[in-house]
C-alpha cells in the first residue's frame, strides 16, 4: 500500500492527497468491486493502463486536480475527487466529480473528504467556485451535492457526452463566500 501521509487536508476520519502512479493496483481493485455501484453514472480506470493514463493527466494538466479519498486509520482507498476545468483569472473555478469505492459507502467518509476538498479549493488552490453536475437519477451524488452546501442552479439537456449518450445534468454550485473560506 502507498505512503498515507502527506495530506492536503485531514479530517476526523479521511485525509485527501493525490493521485500517484503506486496507488494503481489498489486503485482498479477498488474500482472493479465498485463497478455496479458506478455504472451508468461513472466509469472511472479499471484498468493499469487506463489508470495511468487517467493519473497522468490529473498530475500534469494544470486544468486538473485529483485528490485521493483515504481513511486515516487505515490507509486504504475509499474514493476520489477530481477538480477539471480549473479556470484561473476572474473566473476561478472548477467542476468536481467524485466516485465512493463500495466498501466506503453510507460511512458518512465522501461527505468530510467532499468538505476538505472544498475548503482545500477555496484556500490554498485560490478558487471562488466550484460545480458539480448530476445526472438527475444519480440519488447518491444529488446527496452528497446537497450535504456539501452545494445549491442547484439549473438543468441543462445533453450536457455530458456519457456512455455513447448525451445526458441531461443538474448543475449544483458553491462559491467561497457559502462557506465562509
Amino acid at each position: 500500500m502507498p505512503e498515507t501521509h502527506g495530506y492536503l487536508a485531514e479530517g476526523p476520519r479521511v485525509g485527501v492527497r493525490p493521485f500517484t502512479y503506486e496507488d494503481e493496483a489498489e486503485f482498479v481493485a477498488r474500482v472493479r468491486e465498485s463497478e455496479e455501484l458506478h455504472r451508468p453514472w461513472l466509469f472511472p480506470p479499471a484498468d493499469p493502463q487506463a489508470y495511468a493514463a487517467y493519473t497522468r493527466r490529473l498530475i500534469e494538466d494544470p486544468t486538473k486536480a485529483g485528490f485521493l479519498v483515504c481513511e486515516k486509520d487505515s490507509g486504504a482507498l475509499a474514493g476520489f475527487i477530481n477538480i477539471n476545468n480549473i479556470v484561473e483569472g476572474g473566473f476561478r473555478c472548477g467542476a468536481l466529480g467524485y466516485g465512493a469505492f463500495a466498501h466506503a459507502v453510507g460511512r458518512g467518509l465522501m461527505s468530510e473528504a467532499l468538505d476538505l476538498v472544498v475548503r482545500y479549493a477555496f484556500g490554498p488552490m485560490g478558487l471562488h467556485r466550484l460545480e458539480i453536475n448530476v445526472q438527475p437519477g444519480n440519488a447518491g451524488s444529488i446527496a452528497l451535492a446537497r450535504r456539501g452546501g452545494f445549491r442547484l442552479e439549473g438543468f441543462s439537456p445533453d450536457m455530458i457526452f456519457i456512455d455513447g449518450a448525451w445526458r441531461d445534468h443538474e448543475r449544483w454550485a458553491i462559491t467561497a463566500e457559502m462557506v465562509g473560506a
